[in-house]
């Protein structure tokens, strides 16, 4: 038997609230990693909590061509965590002042990646709270959030090349304050669609 799409849960949970709950089991953990790895931990899990308390209450509105809700949710969360925009930037900023970690772990590849990632934490925090929030939200949809170019047009209701051109832009301006460093967020393969 095939499974219910999320348009179809969601259509259904209009007369049955309760057969929303599926689409919470399928997408709670992606909601929840992604408001996490933008608002910090706490912080996520409230962002999380509350894009779902949105979407149940403007589901009606859900564009049953959408056969996923992973974009339509992810767009809802970017949307409340731009409502904290400020103190986003401030946690970027005091991220970026806070000095490199230890590089000398043993020389298997989990400690090798960590080291990586201490070493270029402070200087990518700076650097995301330097763009423009709008190319700050594609740039995470992309890197955290794991939505192609099309799901991030539907999750910020912007179209797909302003998505792309957004993304082209935050990359760029990434590798400018970087100084071409390896391992941007977003920075894998253009062609991924």
């Amino acid at each position: 038997m095939r499974e219910a799409s999320d348009a179809e849960l969601i259509r259904a949970s209009l007369e049955d609230p309760e057969r929303f709950g599926a689409v919470f089991e399928r997408h709670w953990e992606a909601v929840r990693r992604y408001a996490q790895r933008r608002a910090g931990r706490q912080a996520g899990e409230e962002v999380a909590a509350r894009t779902f308390e949105v979407a149940f209450r403007i589901r009606g509105s859900y564009r049953a061509e959408l056969a996923s809700a992973r974009p339509w949710l992810l767009g809802i969360a970017t949307n409340l965590i731009g409502r904290h925009l400020r103190a986003e930037r401030a946690r970027l900023r005091a991220l970026a002042r806070v000095p490199p970690g230890r590089a000398d772990a043993p020389p298997d590849e989990r400690a090798v990646a960590a080291a990586d990632a201490a070493r270029l934490a402070p200087a990518l925090a700076a650097a995301l709270a330097e763009l423009e929030p709008r190319d700050r939200d594609v740039l995470l949809l992309r890197a955290w959030g794991d939505l192609t170019y099309a799901e991030i047009a539907v999750a910020l209701a912007i179209p797909e090349g302003t998505a792309r051109s957004r993304l082209h832009r935050a990359r760029r301006e990434l590798r400018e304050r970087l100084g071409g460093v390896a391992g941007i967020p977003g920075q894998e393969e253009e062609g991924r669609a």
